[in-house]
């Protein structure tokens, strides 16, 4: 069951290049969940990698917070239809995490506590697309929005940046996760309004 909440103020602005077709413009932050928010403490909280050997690489909060940090500022695009443009964030680049995983896959099953999932081509999560998040507009980021991290793949609708993320499977085919196997679009690329199959 989806739990709604705050931020559903969101008024059109058809006329900025920002917005992706059928989006609305919020200075709020809705959140949208599909189910109840889990709470992980950081000494709990671990990130990990799995390949096809079945060999897993992982990190727990203090090696993760040790890693290259980046600040990404960028717009992020709901299925809901909301929009927030200029939004910044902290957090670890994908191609850092990835940097030392040996796979031939072209997929990944990424994981959440709380049971969640979605899919994703490797190609939307390399070469300075998406990260794990741990902060957002300079405070820790909030449990309603993830945290304490993240997935953040901004050019794709926001259920593809997976909330409460605990890590990555590597797949050989595009299997579809929680939403994409309710009717959502296993892809998701809000310029071409992919939001449902």
């Amino acid at each position: 069951m989806a739990v709604f909440s705050r931020g559903f103020g969101a008024r059109r602005r058809e006329s900025d290049p920002n917005l992706p077709p059928g989006q609305y413009l919020t200075e709020d932050f809705p959140v949208l969940s599909a189910g109840p928010t889990p709470r992980i403490d950081t000494d709990e909280w671990a990130f990990s990698i799995r390949t096809e050997k079945g060999s897993t690489v992982s990190w727990s909060w203090n090696e993760f917070q040790a890693l290259p940090i980046e600040d990404v500022s960028t717009d992020i695009h709901c299925v809901t239809r909301w929009s927030k443009l200029g939004t910044s964030w902290r957090g670890v680049s994908l191609d850092t995490l990835l940097a030392d995983v040996d796979t031939d896959l072209d997929y990944a099953m990424v994981h959440s506590y709380g049971g969640y999932t979605t899919n994703l081509p490797l190609e939307d999560l390399t070469d300075g697309q998406a990260w794990v998040a741990f902060e957002f507009d300079g405070e820790p980021l909030d449990p309603e929005h993830g945290g304490p991290a993240r997935l953040l793949v901004p050019h794709l609708y926001f259920w593809k940046s997976a909330k409460w993320v605990r890590g990555l499977v590597m797949q050989d085919h595009d299997d579809p996760g929680f939403w994409e196997q309710n009717g959502y679009h296993l892809h998701g690329d809000p310029w071409r309004e992919e939001r449902y199959w």
